[in-house]
């Protein structure tokens, strides 16, 4: 009798983050989002393109809920997020860093508060609120955020006014201090928008050493296919609130892009392409 052989198989790791059926429709009947979905797994590089109004932003922001989605699911670590409130929505937000293109920094403050602040707001207690209100941090609090500083290049700069530094400098004081918060997913939305060639290259290849370094995701949305191509592992396409393009840098044809842009770009722009009617 012949014997019978038994494979185990290995089991399938959960994704990081797994969205499905998401959707938003802003006021006036707009629909941003349109039954997105997507698997995000451990320390990938993901670049989100398209034209503006395409969703992207709104993706970014309901993944950790500054929008509230009309529709659909996201789990993150396998807990789902979309009904957190609270301490546990503050929570999810801690666990999802996120940096804008407009760095969002209190220009008064020094580089290191900004950090500072930016952590104790997710990570503090009542009372360290109340110190961080009075800009009074604990020695262990300031250790952390200088050692962030460090892991972006700009520690020298720790004690300057935010509104004396250059915008690739402010850009990567934002990314400390959302590194400040231990996040466990980094999202990027349209952090080079703003910033001349040589800050932006910076900025992405800080955000690329984040991600491996730490070995989290990180997700990017981006206007310019060069840099996509350059710095992610794989690129997600979106035109009109619809995922329509998932793969590797490598099936990112020209007919793809021309597909996601309803022409071939140099780089997209509102002002070349008529569906990019929302900001």
């Amino acid at each position: 009798m012949q014997a019978v052989l038994k494979f185990q198989t290995r089991p399938v790791p959960e994704p990081v983050i797994r969205v499905r059926g998401l959707g938003k429709v802003y006021a006036g009947g707009v629909r941003a989002l349109d039954s997105m979905d997507l698997d995000v797994g451990a320390e990938e590089f993901i670049a989100v393109i398209g034209c503006s109004g395409a969703g992207k932003s709104t993706f970014l922001r309901c993944l950790n809920q500054l929008v509230t989605p009309t529709e659909g699911e996201i789990a993150l670590m396998g807990e789902p997020v979309s009904a957190c409130c609270g301490r546990s929505l503050r929570q999810v937000r801690r666990r999802m860093g996120m940096i804008f293109q407009q760095f969002h920094l209190v220009r008064r403050l020094t580089v290191l508060e900004n950090v500072l602040v930016g952590r104790l707001r997710f990570n503090g207690t009542p009372l360290r609120h109340l110190m961080s209100a009075v800009r009074k941090f604990p020695a262990s609090e300031r250790e952390i955020a200088f050692d962030c500083l460090r892991q972006v290049g700009i520690a020298e700069l720790a004690f300057q006014r935010a509104d004396t530094l250059s915008g690739g400098q402010q850009q990567r004081v934002a990314i400390a201090r959302a590194l400040a918060q231990e996040p466990e997913v980094f999202l990027a939305d349209e952090p080079i928008a703003s910033l001349d060639p040589r800050s932006a290259r910076i900025v992405m290849d800080t955000l690329r050493r984040i991600q491996e370094e730490k070995k989290i995701p990180v997700i990017v949305n981006l206007h310019q296919i060069s840099v996509a191509r350059e710095y992610a592992h794989r690129i997600v396409g979106m035109r009109q609130g619809k995922k329509i393009f998932d793969g590797t840098v490598e099936t990112l044809s020209e007919e793809v892009i021309s597909n996601i842009y309803g022409h071939m770009p140099q780089e997209p722009s509102p002002e070349t392409d008529p569906e990019c009617a929302y900001a």
